[in-house]
């Protein structure tokens, strides 16, 4: 895209942090969110041939798209903020954080009186990285059955992808959001799991263990947690998944939707092989030829209030799906769909894939 240079500003922003997050009004939503993505600030910015700001794309509004089941082809102007708030380039730095807190804010574009743009502030350059006490459990006791033999003899979230294990990478990914209050839930291997960070710099992590005597599930072993635990709500996370999700993020939209629970979900889209015939009676109606469906599927990632981890039984097999469905009709259970990059490490296939991708991703 061809973006016009302006010196407007020069002297007090820097041009080549925001210019990596520029979109034009002819990119797709699925280009939009690549972009979104390498600039790592949870916000585009859609300009026109003139650099003038036109419209911005947030994590949010993302989201709300793919629940509305946008596609991903579509052009990012059918879903992008036409009306952002800004802030003019001649106010100070204190100002514009004013304008931003006064709002809750966490992103605010810096325009000069014609509309073009000369900077973003962000809450990350104005904060540093909150800290978060709320508890994180990573459910490790599985077999891996379907990564034999690389499971023969090492437990998966141990097994190595890039540099370092599964489980070392996800630990990285929360303490980067500010978590360092951990919960692990093993089983088969536990020992190994247990040995491997026995003489490990935690450095500011906490990480405690608790095992499952028999397979209890994807959410049994919540009850095993200690009774004195936090009563924030706790994020719980499939040991055999990497994933760029912002886990604050995450809980910010837990915490403002006042939800009983939340799940990660992803979209997921198939094509049907054959010609699909709706029929009523004897009458064929439609006849739609190798039609594509989409839906969302379970990302394996949930925040759960405290009230929710309390009536889960302590010695009872329960898988997550069973808890949250028992309380559909009771309570609150929001889905947050997941754009950013996510892989569940089941397979072989899966497991290359995830080596692969390493290195450009994380």
């Amino acid at each position: 895209m061809e973006i016009k240079e302006t010196n407007l500003g020069r002297g007090r922003f820097q041009v080549s942090f925001w210019r990596k997050l520029l979109v034009s009004p002819s990119n797709t939503l699925m280009e939009s969110i690549k972009i979104l993505h390498e600039g790592d600030c949870r916000i585009a910015l859609v300009v026109d041939r003139e650099s003038r700001l036109i419209g911005t794309i947030t994590d949010g509004d993302i989201r709300r798209a793919l629940i509305s089941n946008v596609s991903m082809g579509d052009l990012i102007t059918s879903v992008m903020n036409k009306n952002p708030v800004t802030a003019s380039i001649e106010l100070n730095e204190r100002e514009v954080r004013a304008l931003m807190e006064d709002d809750g804010l966490l992103h605010m574009p810096i325009l000069d009186k014609y509309g073009v743009l000369c900077d973003l502030v962000t809450f990350q350059r104005l904060h540093k990285t909150p800290a978060y006490d709320n508890p994180v459990v990573i459910m490790a006791g599985g077999f891996g059955t379907r990564l034999y033999p690389l499971t023969k003899e090492i437990p998966k979230p141990l097994l190595t992808v890039g540099d370092k294990p599964i489980l070392d990478t996800i630990l990285e990914q929360f303490t980067i959001h500010g978590f360092s209050n951990f919960y692990i839930s093993t089983h088969h291997m536990s020992e190994k799991i247990r040995n491997y960070f026995f003489d490990k710099d935690l450095g500011n992590m906490k990480i405690e263990f608790i095992h499952e005597d028999q397979p209890l599930g994807t959410a049994g072993s919540l009850g095993l947690l200690p009774t004195n635990i936090s009563k924030l709500p706790i994020i719980v996370m499939n040991g055999d998944l990497l994933t760029k999700v912002d886990f604050g993020h995450l809980l910010e939209f837990h915490q403002q939707n006042k939800a009983d629970a939340t799940m990660c979900v992803r979209q997921y889209e198939f094509q049907v092989p054959y010609g699909v015939i709706e029929i009523e009676g004897h009458k064929i109606k439609k006849i739609k030829e190798k039609p594509m469906h989409k839906c969302f599927v379970n990302a394996g990632i949930y925040v759960l209030n405290h009230e929710l981890i309390q009536k889960v039984n302590d010695s009872a097999p329960l898988d997550m799906t069973d808890l949250l469905e028992s309380q559909l009709a009771a309570g609150k259970i929001n889905a947050f769909p997941v754009h950013e990059y996510w892989l569940d490490i089941g397979q072989i296939n899966e497991y290359n894939k995830a080596n692969k991708d390493i290195d450009t991703i994380f």
